[in-house]
């Protein structure tokens, strides 16, 4: 199978400029994939799903504060989703397939409902809670430093980034290209020497403190009519914490809440479903470009 290389693009919108990787062009009897990340990660973790796509036009978004987009810090998980409909709005993209991962399927959802760009959304345990867990949340406190503000964020080189992960959390599960994928491309040249991260901890803090900032994407779940797809990971137990980032955090309801969703509940998978198992994810993106196809018939 052939590899083609993606083109590094930049896009002014919303007042900030943002970055994506594309791959091929546009045809008019086969889908356009459009693919955006979560928290702290960027476009190029989806290379090996991307990988076996080579006959179609794949788009990798990267959102704000992100990989090479401009770094500005979230006050409110709604700008993602109008930076997402923005893009494709101004790309004249219509009749997409969405693959959106974690924060990036809770965007998508807005961008869906709000762009109209999209004909499916396959959807990576996207961060939507329950209405009651929304309507519970506090505002943002900003007045203290959020953990993740606290990450290590020099490292002396892709490989020295991965040595120092693999120890930590779920990272041990990724396949092996996709954590080198993820450190490679998650890193700048730092100033006197080494790299620092693409997406810096203050930023990837404030999507945390954010993330119950937008109980309205649920009326965006709701007026949806388009097929969506719903992978998602291992439910919190009692032996695991709210705080660990390997547990879903997806309603479980979620997909009763869609007009046409259906769901893959993968008890063995962390949060981290295109690292850890992303043969599933092709396999299940086969059958949207596959269902894509049938409805053209």
């Amino acid at each position: 199978m052939s590899v083609i290389e993606p083109e590094l693009r930049f896009i002014e919108l919303n007042d900030v400029e943002l970055a994506y990787w594309e791959r091929g062009a546009r045809q008019p009897d086969r889908p356009t994939l459009f693919f955006v990340h979560a928290t702290g990660f960027h476009g190029r973790v989806f290379d090996r799903v991307i990988d076996a796509f080579p006959e179609l036009h794949t788009i990798a978004f990267e959102q704000r504060g992100h990989g090479r987009s401009e770094h500005s810090p979230i006050r409110h998980w709604k700008i993602m989703g109008d930076d997402q409909a923005a893009f494709l709005r101004a790309n004249g993209l219509d009749d997409v397939i969405g693959i959106g991962h974690s924060m990036g399927g809770h965007a998508m959802i807005e961008a869906a409902h709000h762009g109209g760009a999209f004909a499916r959304l396959l959807l990576l345990d996207p961060t939507v809670s329950s209405p009651e867990s929304m309507a519970d949340a506090p505002p943002p406190d900003f007045s203290q430093p959020h953990p993740a503000a606290k990450r290590n964020s020099h490292f002396e080189s892709a490989e020295d980034m991965r040595d120092r992960l693999l120890p930590k959390g779920a990272f041990r599960l990724f396949e092996p290209r996709v954590l080198m994928d993820y450190c490679r491309f998650g890193l700048l040249p730092a100033e006197g020497g080494g790299c620092v991260l693409a997406c810096h901890p203050e930023m990837e803090a404030s999507v945390y403190q954010t993330a119950r900032t937008n109980p309205g994407v649920l009326d965006s779940v709701h007026a949806l009519t388009i097929p969506v797809t719903i992978m998602r990971a291992m439910e919190p137990s009692g032996t695991r914490s709210v705080a660990d980032f390997s547990i879903s955090p997806t309603w479980p309801k979620l997909v009763d809440e869609f007009h046409n969703g259906r769901e893959f509940y993968l008890p063995d998978c962390t949060h981290f479903i295109p690292m850890q198992m992303p043969d599933r994810v092709i396999d299940v993106l086969r059958e949207e470009v596959a269902a894509w196809r049938a409805n053209r018939v």
